[in-house]
């Protein structure tokens, strides 16, 4: 909304610096850090109210996470609030990829929150019916997969990008938007797997936000794509102000969420937060980019797809307990050394995946 002020500038005042995208992107890294901090107390105050008992503790979970009972839940309306209020504020609003990002965030928030009440109100970890969460899940990423395919130059329009292979495009055609629903679904739950221990799964999503955020970057400045030999996507520098909104918000939400956790995430936050990660994977035809950079989310999803099939085919299991942080607990690792090892492990990655914008 403050990039209209660009209309009173003359050129060189300071109203011209609202054209330029990194300065609006670190406006909106303070306004969500600010909007953390003045309203992270009073939130976990009315949640702790509303709640009660707060989220309810898996009886099969590690027996060190019983001493969390009456943690209140929802804390990733912080966040998504947070980061809603600096994106509205910070970016231009005609810009299709950004209110693509927010229309899966938003949506996810949803699911997740309904989720989360559900829970909370039978003091059980149901919630709501997995198969009506996937339902709704499939058709919004369906939308977005279709949304992000009509703002894609033609050239690029319902192909698939490969790393490092830059000249290299796979046409998928009708079936991009199934991609694209396999990326956004599968990131939204892959983060919600790994939401499992204070502060665990945020400062990961905040890495790779930040890291998708300079990719989307560099591939919608055409001197960047030309210097990196990258595909060039008119638009997606805007995606920037959104992931400046997230880290900026995710820090104030691990204010409160740091060991001990005065409030969880919830789905309402891991759900969001994974999804905008695989809609902007796919609005920068960087899906694949995002298997790396998110490649402590892919680990503890397919943690959890192994134990399932191989204790379905044999009755026994590969890990302790899945997701695969779990597993470390059971062996004996304090909560704060898995937690910090596992912040070591995304940002090795994150690096990794930025390398491939030059490797080819």
């Amino acid at each position: 909304m403050l990039f209209w002020l660009t209309e009173l500038s003359d050129g060189g005042d300071f109203f011209n610096l609202f054209r330029y995208i990194t300065f609006r992107a670190g406006g909106a890294f303070l306004t969500a850090l600010i909007f953390g901090f003045l309203f992270g107390k009073p939130l976990i105050n009315v949640l702790r109210k509303r709640q009660g008992k707060g989220q309810p503790i898996r009886d099969d979970g590690p027996e060190g996470h019983f001493v969390k009972a009456g943690t209140p839940t929802m804390g990733g309306l912080l966040i998504i609030g947070a980061l809603v209020t600096s994106t509205l504020l910070w970016a231009r609003w005609d810009n299709p990829f950004v209110w693509m990002v927010l229309f899966v965030t938003i949506s996810y928030a949803a699911i997740g929150f309904a989720d989360d009440y559900a829970k909370v109100k039978k003091q059980n970890t149901a919630g709501v019916s997995g198969k009506v969460r996937l339902l709704l899940g499939f058709l919004i990423a369906a939308i977005a997969g279709w949304w992000a395919a009509q703002y894609h130059p033609e050239a690029l329009s319902g192909r698939l990008a490969l790393p490092i292979f830059k000249d290299t495009l796979i046409n998928l055609g009708y079936l991009f938007v199934p991609f694209a629903v396999v990326v956004i679904v599968g990131a939204a739950n892959a983060v919600n797997l790994t939401d499992g221990l204070d502060g665990l799964a945020i400062m990961p999503v905040m890495i790779a936000t930040s890291t998708l955020g300079v990719i989307a970057y560099a591939v919608g400045r055409v001197d960047f794509t030309e210097y990196l030999d990258v595909h060039y996507v008119p638009g997606t520098g805007e995606i920037l102000i959104f992931a400046a909104g997230v880290v900026g918000g995710g820090l104030g939400f691990l204010w409160y969420n740091a060991p001990p956790a005065a409030v969880f995430m919830g789905d309402t936050g891991s759900l969001a937060l994974g999804g905008a990660l695989g809609a902007i994977a796919v609005a920068t035809k960087h899906e694949l980019v995002l298997a790396i950079v998110g490649g402590l989310f892919v680990v503890e999803a397919l943690s959890v797809i192994i134990q399932v099939l191989y204790f379905k085919r044999t009755g026994k299991r590969v890990f302790l307990m899945a997701p695969i942080h779990h597993h470390y607990e059971k062996k004996g690792w304090a909560e704060p050394q898995i937690v910090i090892r596992f912040w070591i492990i995304s940002l090795i990655l994150a690096i990794i995946g930025l390398a491939t914008l030059k490797v080819r």
